[in-house]
């Protein structure tokens, strides 16, 4: 069997430009194909986008087929590309194995300036080459969730309704090296009289949100507002209420979101507790950023930026994607190619079968942010001289 990923539609002249570059169209042959799809059952749910044809590899990465031209992206990216710049400028020398190849910083600086040059000169062709990433079923199924910067009320000092502390990460650690975990912290104030407290909101699951997210921005009662950054983890592992959600039989899998999540947790008071301690892992803020940041200490590009895991797809990274379109009402009608910039990383970002989408701040990205769980693809690009790939 042969298979061709479909090119990317071409944006109306007036407004984009279209570029044919180099990188390869190749041929995807098997001598078989396998009915089996190894996703998670909680990501089963019809139109979910999952590609059916995808063939089995054993590889992380493979270089295959890939649209023959890139989609030009809107002004944003270009900042976002310089802000990756200067990440990748900070680092030294080093090459990350990716199991199958490896990728060294110099070839991502290359990626960055050769996409650089092209969005310079559109008539210009980007020496590039692509690596699909293997996905969550190791058939190029990549989950993409969405993730924002959500704004909650808070108050300075704690009252009645605002009582719910949002922590600063604690200098010291028990005496097996731990952190306490959400329970002990949410619910057995273990971390009470330290003065790690930076507010206080009137919702202890809107301070789970903010801690799902990795930061935010938070309004005082005199209008003033902070944004509140990544400020490290207490070392527990993750768990996703989605997921226990489903497999308790709580909500459907196909209407899991954030917005139903906090629907079901606002409608069961009394299993709130009960709920958010099933996650263990707990999320500390710091102060005195400007904008959002990702891990990789550059400020975050609405619908251009993405988690990644670091063992998986190197921070600096740019990656192509096929990514989901949605409609209002949070169904799936279609993929888009999209350059994305491998900017942050999540605690629940593990593998190669998941990233998680930067949307923005506020309501309307929360939105777009609660129904994203759909599968989409994932390509990385890098210089078309990188050697030991794994081909079909």
């Amino acid at each position: 069997m042969i298979r061709c990923i479909l090119p990317c539609a071409t944006p109306s002249k007036s407004k984009a430009k279209s570029l044919l570059t180099t990188l390869s169209l190749l041929s995807f042959l098997s001598l078989t194909a396998c009915s089996q799809f190894e996703v998670d059952s909680s990501n089963d749910f019809e139109n979910n986008g999952l590609d059916k044809n995808g063939l089995k590899r054993e590889s992380l990465y493979l270089k295959e087929s890939l649209p023959p031209g890139l989609p030009y992206p809107d002004a944003s990216f270009q900042i976002g590309l310089e802000q990756q710049q200067r990440y990748l400028n900070k680092l030294s020398e080093q090459t990350y194995a990716l199991q199958d190849t490896q990728v060294s910083v110099t070839q991502l600086k290359q990626v960055t300036n050769e996409v650089e040059q092209w969005l310079k000169q559109p008539s210009y062709t980007p020496h590039l080459t692509a690596l699909q990433l293997a996905g969550q079923d190791y058939r190029g199924n990549v989950q993409i969730t969405g993730y924002y910067v959500p704004v909650i009320p808070v108050r300075h000092t704690p009252d009645a309704v605002y009582r719910y502390p949002l922590y600063r990460k604690p200098l010291t650690r028990d005496a097996n090296g731990k952190f306490p975990n959400r329970e002990q912290i949410d619910f057995e104030n273990a971390l009470q009289g330290q003065g790690l407290e930076i507010a206080y909101s009137a919702d202890l699951v809107d301070n789970f949100f903010l801690h799902v997210q990795g930061s935010g921005v938070v309004q005082y009662e005199d209008g003033s507002r902070e944004l509140l950054s990544w400020g490290g983890v207490n070392g527990w592992p993750y768990r996703s209420l989605g997921k226990i959600l489903i497999e308790n039989g709580e909500i459907d899998r196909a209407d899991i979101s954030a917005q139903s999540i906090k629907r079901w947790l606002k409608e069961h008071p009394d299993k709130v507790r009960e709920t958010l301690s099933q996650n263990p892992s707990y999320l500390f803020f710091s102060e005195g950023l400007s904008a959002p940041v990702g891990a990789a200490n550059v400020p975050l590009t609405p619908l251009y930026s993405v988690a990644v895991d670091p063992k998986v797809i190197p921070l600096g990274s740019i990656l192509l994607g096929e990514m989901p379109k949605l409609d209002q009402q949070g169904n799936l009608i279609g993929h888009e190619f999209r350059l994305l910039l491998a900017q942050d990383k999540g605690g629940a970002i593990k593998g190669p079968g998941h990233i998680d989408w930067y949307q923005g701040i506020g309501d309307e990205a929360h939105v777009h942010a609660g129904q994203l769980k759909h599968f989409g693809k994932i390509w990385l690009l890098l210089p078309n001289t990188v050697n030991a790939l794994s081909e079909p």
